[in-house]
């Protein structure tokens, strides 16, 4: 016990928890704290590094057919698309209209079960006794009934194909939220940007339950291959899928990599440079660009693993070969240095069939504009001139000598019926959960520490009795986690328990807003360390937590990369740990983490329900501090009590609604298969566990017990 002359002296500072609030708690240099930013990107390079060197091995047929099947394997595997298709086909024709030379039908097809496909089929009148059968994956920017896609439809409709345009998942008729048109909401937003954006929330969604969202666009358009085959007189030797720019060359290339009944394949903006590339590339890009790409949002194009395993845009891409493939780009296209052109036609040379390889392009850049600049909505006009070319000489599809415009009404193009309702994503994502495993841990990937932990530096000062390091622990290569201890008093020879707090926000808030249960901590002769895990804190990449956030994309970049950042920081709370065990004026048996977050919940009256691009969003949780702490614990035998604060209820709380209030960097992909978080409480016990103010999904208050407050409860638990 502490000696009661030391206790009344702590008991005098009566403006400790003041001081304590004004302390500076920065430890690091200003040019460290966006070193996880650095450390990702490092990654790729050396991903990129490994697959380039791979690829230098490979000398003939047989040594990229063995390495091109295992890179696909992973691809399939990477998807989560465990569950078998539907063996039969479902089809419902809502409605046909005529037209000169064509007829549009209406359809709604079944892809994954439950799941609806709602398209538009353009039929040539009269029906061929041999047609292509072609499916155009329609762009983020509209669905199926866009403009250009109509033109195309018609277009090559009258020229004797069967084609296929269906809405991608969460667009046109398959939204995922509410937000129809301008009169869906009081306030200013963007209406015709609004599924693009909900793209972030169902893939989030997806992921939870092992899924994603890419496998579930390329099932669609697998199953659209079957419904083409069912037509009498389509060529199952001409079956033609384009993927269009910003957003359908991306699963384009996935389905056509592992569907072999598609002969040929036009993925835009996917497998090698991007329209935000630096045009021209250099000299040296064989060994500068960046093949496996960066982690953003926009799921589709950065794909879950493909760093770690290898299967990189330009693979997948490659895999179609000897097959048909025109290489799509939506501005110039530098022909010449362009490393990704030069390795597919080596790869189309293993087979004598560069004649199958062929590319269209555009002109200027993405930030120039029309007409020296080809924007597009899905595939352009000028676009469309390289394709033409390549599918007469491939597939004997005649050029047309004029375009169709024949545009009918987007209602004309609807599909849905009163009698065949659509299910929502997150319906058939929560029946995906039926007995759930209590494997809680594997979703976070490797937490252990990958060596005990180096000081780098330790600066001591004093605030009255209470002894105050500022530490920078080297925890693995280039990633230092800054923390503040602060020691009481302590008799000779005693060892003093220890409290852990982790938030997002960090030890400078954890001063800021909690200094009076601190002050308590202390007094009570118990030592509080508050660790800036890796993105948090003074470590944080910037201050925005949302969709389009640098936190997003780093978080994003580890799933690419086979890492999850929420088990990233895990590691660094466990290498803390391991340090705060090593010092002498510690007591390793009585150590408590301690998860708080400072993030305002969203009231029970709050608007949930806003657009994505609108004003007024709504609060996003921080249960960073929770997960840390109740995972860290599960993993850390010897902690012996954790108490959280503003955690999450659960991970199942974030598919009860189109709507997430929850950053992204915690997301544990398949965690709903393995275990949610009660799984990991339960693998508490019998220590002592203490939860207050949960929030769900949406960042508003789970109904529970009077909250008692993280001191005196902690006090309890820590005594000898």
């Amino acid at each position: 016990m502490i000696s009661l002359l030391l206790l009344l002296s702590l008991l005098n500072q009566d403006d400790l928890a003041d001081r304590l609030r004004e302390l500076d708690a920065k430890v690091l240099p200003a040019e460290l704290p966006r070193m996880i930013g650095r450390d990702a990107r490092a990654r790729i390079e050396l991903a990129n590094q490994r697959e380039s060197k791979a690829w230098s091995e490979i000398r003939t047929r047989a040594d990229w057919e063995k390495y091109r099947d295992a890179k696909v394997r992973a691809l399939r595997e990477s998807l989560g698309a465990d569950e078998p298709f539907p063996p039969e086909l479902k089809v419902w024709v809502t409605r046909t209209l005529e037209g000169q030379g064509h007829r549009v039908e209406n359809v709604l097809y079944q892809s994954k079960k439950g799941l609806l496909v709602s398209a538009n089929l353009y039929v040539p009148t009269p029906e061929r006794e041999s047609m292509p059968g072609m499916i155009i994956v329609h762009s983020h920017h509209n669905p199926k009934t866009q403009g250009e896609l109509q033109d195309m439809g018609v277009t090559w409709a009258r020229l004797g194909c069967m084609v296929l345009i269906p809405d991608q998942l969460g667009h046109g008729e398959r939204r995922q939220h509410p937000f129809v048109d301008a009169s869906s909401y009081p306030g200013s937003f963007k209406p015709g940007r609004q599924d693009y954006f909900f793209r972030f929330n169902v893939a989030f969604q997806l992921q939870l339950v092992g899924e994603s969202l890419s496998g579930w666009m390329v099932a669609d358009l697998m199953k659209g291959v079957d419904l083409l085959l069912s037509r009498p007189g389509v060529d199952k030797n001409r079956i033609i899928l384009l993927g269009s720019v910003a957003g359908g060359g991306d699963p384009a290339a996935v389905a056509a990599a592992l569907d072999p009944r598609i002969t040929a394949v036009v993925p835009f903006n996917f497998g090698g440079p991007q329209p935000e590339t630096t045009y021209p590339l250099p000299d040296n890009a064989e060994t500068t660009f960046n093949y496996a790409g960066s982690g953003s949002w926009e799921s589709t194009r950065n794909l879950s693993l493909s760093a770690r395993d290898g299967f990189l845009p330009w693979v997948i891409v490659g895999s179609v070969a000897p097959r048909r493939l025109i290489y799509g780009h939506e501005f110039a296209w530098d022909r010449e240095r362009d490393p990704v052109w030069k390795r597919f036609e080596t790869i189309y040379g293993f087979y004598d069939a560069v004649g199958n390889l062929a590319a269209a392009n555009g002109r200027g850049s993405v930030k120039g504009q029309p007409p020296e600049s080809t924007h597009c909505n899905n595939i352009g006009p000028v676009h469309r001139q390289g394709i033409y070319r390549a599918l007469k000489q491939w597939f004997g599809i005649p050029e047309p000598e004029k375009e169709s415009q024949e545009r009918r009404p987007a209602a004309d193009l609807m599909c849905t019926r009163p009698d065949v309702q659509p299910r929502t994503v997150r319906d058939l994502a929560s029946e995906r959960l039926t007995n759930p495993g209590a494997d809680w841990e594997r979703p976070l990937g490797d937490t252990k520490p990958a060596a005990d932990p180096k000081l780098v530096s330790k600066e001591s000062r004093k605030i009255g009795e209470i002894q105050i390091e500022s530490i920078a622990l080297d925890v693995e290569p280039g990633i230092v986690v800054p923390l503040m201890l602060l020691l009481p008093p302590r008799e000779t020879g005693k060892e003093s328990a220890a409290v852990i707090g982790i938030a997002q926000r960090g030890k400078q808030e954890f001063l800021k807003q909690r200094s009076s249960d601190i002050d308590r901590l202390l007094k009570g002769g118990v030592a509080v360390c508050l660790p800036d895990l890796r993105g948090t804190g003074e470590t944080r990449p910037g201050d925005s937590r949302g969709r389009g956030s640098e936190s997003t994309s780093i978080a994003a970049t580890e799933l690419m990369l086979g890492r999850t950042l929420l088990g990233l920081r895990i590691r660094d709370l466990r290498s803390v740990l391991r340090y705060l065990r090593g010092r002498p004026d510690l007591d390793p048996k009585r150590l408590a983490l301690w998860g708080d977050s400072f993030a305002p919940a969203n009231a029970p009256d709050r608007r949930i329900e806003v657009p994505l691009d609108a004003d007024g969003q709504p609060e996003i949780a921080e249960p960073l501090g929770d997960l840390a702490a109740l995972y860290g614990a599960a993993l850390e035998k010897d902690v012996r009590a954790v108490y959280t604060r503003g955690g999450l209820q659960s991970y199942r709380s974030i598919l009860d609604s189109p709507f997430i209030a929850v950053p992204y960097d915690v997301i544990l992909p398949g965690v709903l298969r393995s275990g949610d978080l009660s799984n990991v409480a339960e693998a508490l016990r019998p220590r002592a566990l203490k939860l207050e103010d949960t929030v769900d999904g949406l960042n508003r208050r789970v109904k529970g017990s009077d909250p008692i407050g993280p001191s005196r409860w902690l006090l309890e638990q820590l005594k000898n």
